[in-house]
């Protein structure tokens, strides 16, 4: 007997805006028990700018989550207490590995709750954290959005959550239709397949469009010095100066360190819904596709793979992530395209499409990572090269980890190698296409420019961070290195 097809209101998903809360997020908690909480949140950027958020939090007293009764009002306590969690681990000039019980306490029993891990996930800064400018006017709009805590204060940081806030909304009615689509698979329905995937396609466009809509108002340079720092979790973080990870103290004298992963796009449920209904399969970082057998393509929603993008659903809100099982365990569009083959050309044509369409996304999303990570990591590395080691010592953080040579792969808040992770996730979507030429079309290799050689092209470079930063100024162009030095080495 096949399994249901999943309701939305089941797992309290919206029809409208997916994976964002049907009711607003609170600006506020009601109860005045919490004012406490919400003086902190207040007053974040400036605590946190003078150092003294650990001050405050270490006398904070130790509140109940008695006073907490609706779901908004535990989402909301759950993102004001990640958002002081990792300020209080990574607003000083070293990291903290101890978050005292004032916060630990609470957000422990919030955690259990809502089913996330304690530490800040995409949920808390991105769904559960915008607001609208305008009630009336719809919150798939990025301009009329605005978030309702941050680290800094700043347009950019705002602007960094919101585009995925948008993302999100824009979305979301993609899930009912492609569950119209799984369906209309089981009733050997072509046709309503076909538009559904024709109007997957064309969503998934204008996603990508949003998406490119992040460097209007987000400084990179900003971006990696000041807000990814705060986004780091605990897992793989040794060299940013978390060895052991973080030890969330409830105060009963047996906590012991734990290691989180932090806030990255791979804990969106939607991207990952994407994934699931067009049977795209993602393995390991590194591992290679090996041919499936019919056996194992007849099981391959049943059979889940261990890897990060997977493992990043246990920092998803748990009924977020038992949805995508579920849905897992009914996806049949890219069974039922594959059994159709040749015969039915729109209905491949339409599927390819939103590979194609996904995979651009993944594109854009890799752009993205290059310039607000990749580059900024390889200018803080190469100046660190030509300042005294007093002076690169001052701070450790995820940002300053980038500075020491023996780490060259730039993790992401995740703890990932970001590169590689991204560049497999993007060719991993192209691999399902059914037509011949989409197959070709989405396994290319991209290649730049050639140098002094008019006939052959130069391969694209498999670690960048091993080329030395070339720096433009009044001497004209040098190389930043240690055996060559610049105009302030001597």
């Amino acid at each position: 007997m096949r399994p249901p097809i999943p309701v939305l209101a089941d797992y309290g998903i919206s029809p409208q805006h997916g994976f964002l809360p049907d009711v607003l997020p609170l600006t506020r908690l009601p109860d005045p028990y919490y004012n406490k909480w919400e003086s902190i949140a207040t007053n974040l950027q400036s605590l946190i700018l003078s150092k003294r958020l650990q001050g405050v939090i270490d006398r904070l007293p130790v509140l109940s989550t008695v006073g907490l009764e609706h779901d908004a009002e535990w989402r909301r306590a759950y993102m004001l207490l990640t958002f002081f969690a990792h300020g209080y681990i990574w607003g000083g000039d070293t990291p903290c590995d101890r978050v005292p019980p004032s916060i630990s306490a609470p957000l422990l029993k919030i955690c259990e709750h809502l089913e996330v891990p304690p530490v800040s996930t995409y949920a808390a800064s991105v769904l559960w954290n915008f607001k609208p400018l305008f009630v009336d006017e719809d919150i798939d709009d990025l301009d009329n959005l605005a978030t309702l805590v941050t680290f800094t204060g700043s347009l950019d940081e705002s602007w960094f959550y919101l585009v995925s806030v948008a993302i999100e909304a824009r979305g979301g009615p993609i899930i009912p239709l492609m569950l119209n689509a799984i369906a209309a698979a089981r009733e050997g329905d072509s046709a309503t397949v076909t538009r559904c995937l024709r109007v997957f396609a064309q969503c998934l466009d204008d996603l990508g469009e949003l998406l490119r809509r992040m460097n209007e108002s987000c400084d990179p340079g900003f971006f990696y010095r000041r807000i990814r720092t705060f986004l780091a979790g605990s897992k793989n973080m040794a060299e940013a100066g978390l060895p052991n990870g973080v030890m969330y103290d409830d105060g009963s004298g047996h906590s012991e360190y734990v290691q989180y992963s932090g806030p990255s796009n791979a804990q969106s449920s939607l991207i990952q819904f994407f994934d699931i209904i067009l049977g795209i399969e993602h393995r390991p970082t590194g591992e290679k596709a090996e041919p499936a057998s019919e056996s194992e393509r007849e099981g391959r929603s049943s059979m889940p793979k261990h890897n990060f993008i997977r493992d990043m659903r246990r920092y998803m809100p748990g009924p977020h992530a038992r949805f995508l099982n579920d849905v897992g365990a009914v996806a049949n569009i890219r069974e039922f395209v594959e059994s159709r083959g040749p015969s039915d050309r729109p209905l491949s044509i339409a599927y390819d499409a939103c590979l194609s369409m996904l995979r651009a996304f993944r594109d854009i999303h890799i752009t993205i990572v290059t310039r607000y990570i990749i580059v900024p990591s390889r200018v803080i590395r190469a100046r660190s090269r030509s300042r005294s080691p007093e002076a690169v010592r001052n701070r450790q953080n995820l940002a300053t980890a980038s500075r020491n040579e023996k780490h060259k792969k730039v993790k992401g808040t995740g703890g990932t190698a970001l590169i590689p992770f991204l560049k497999q996730a993007r060719d991993e979507t192209g691999e399902p296409a059914v037509e011949a030429w989409a197959r070709k079309f989405m396994s290319r290799q991209t290649k730049v420019s050639g140098q002094n050689d008019f006939f052959l092209g130069k391969a694209e470079e498999p670690d960048v961070l091993d080329d030395p930063v070339m720096e433009h100024g009044l001497a004209g162009t040098w190389t930043m290195d240690e055996d060559v030095g610049g105009i302030c080495n001597y």
